[in-house]
């Protein structure tokens, strides 16, 4: 698995979401890798990490192997989007004995709405799923730049931003990508968060267009050890929306960890 690696301290393991790579969280490293040693892998199916049939467990193991293999301990996993679902399987399947503080950021533990759950991906229904699968696979330059679009608050003013981001979202693989879209459906965490008694951070965009309000308190009484935080000018990613203050909330939460 690609990654990026760069700093010493405590490692700071950052993992990105669907269609994207371990490049989204350039802030991060151009800011912490003074007080961290910040990773970033590309997640199987991303990146420079080609497979054409990625999964969530899949790249769990591969992140569990990453791990093993630079040896890192005391780390704080940070989770954007499908990422912390990659960290939840992973600390689930015995990555955290190596692993200190988990920070989950715009994520719900289930994407499909249905009548006893609204807080998922905003008009994600499970019947549609081989659908927009088939759709993404077919006319991935069509979809492109409206999943970049919504990544970002609406009416964002971050123009050269969104532009990158819509070029390297359209860079995807369209057939990995929907198969990766469909393992993602199929996932949830709800019946399973409880297990995971460690410092936890949830960090919400008050202007995401993909998750209410509600994921986020859901969240927050779920895991044991958790608390949350708003970022009222940002969208779905904060860290790349309001950097600046998105490392000092991680340099914060990451001080109050064991040693």
């Amino acid at each position: 698995m690609t990654y990026r690696l760069a700093g010493k301290g405590r490692p700071l393991v950052l993992l990105h979401g669907w269609a994207t790579h371990g490049g989204f969280f350039a802030p991060q490293f151009a800011d912490l890798a003074a007080s961290f040693q910040v990773l970033a892998p590309d997640l199987p199916g991303h990146g420079a990490t080609p497979v054409p049939h990625p999964t969530v467990r899949h790249q769990a193991d591969a992140l569990r192997a990453l791990l093993n293999a630079l040896d890192l301990r005391g780390a704080m996993l940070v989770g954007w989007s499908m990422g912390a679902m990659v960290a939840w399987r992973a600390l689930l399947d015995g990555a955290g004995e190596r692993v200190t503080g988990l920070v989950v950021v715009d994520m719900s533990p289930r994407l499909c709405n249905d009548t006893g759950w609204p807080w998922g991906l905003r008009g994600a229904v499970q019947a549609r799923g081989p659908q927009a699968a088939r759709l993404l696979a077919t006319d991935w330059a069509v979809f492109a730049p409206r999943i970049a679009r919504r990544i970002f608050a609406a009416g964002s003013l971050h123009t050269d931003l969104r532009r990158w981001v819509e070029g390297e979202v359209a860079r995807c693989d369209a057939e990995a990508m929907a198969a990766l879209w469909l393992d993602l459906l199929a996932q949830d965490f709800r019946a399973d968060l409880g297990r995971l008694d460690l410092p936890t951070l949830i960090l919400r965009g008050g202007l995401s267009q993909l998750y209410p309000a509600g994921t986020a308190d859901w969240l927050a009484t779920a895991l044991p050890q958790a608390r949350q935080v708003t970022f009222a000018a940002s969208g779905h990613a904060p860290h790349l929306e309001e950097p600046q203050r998105f490392n000092e909330i991680i340099t914060g939460f990451a001080a109050g960890l064991p040693p």
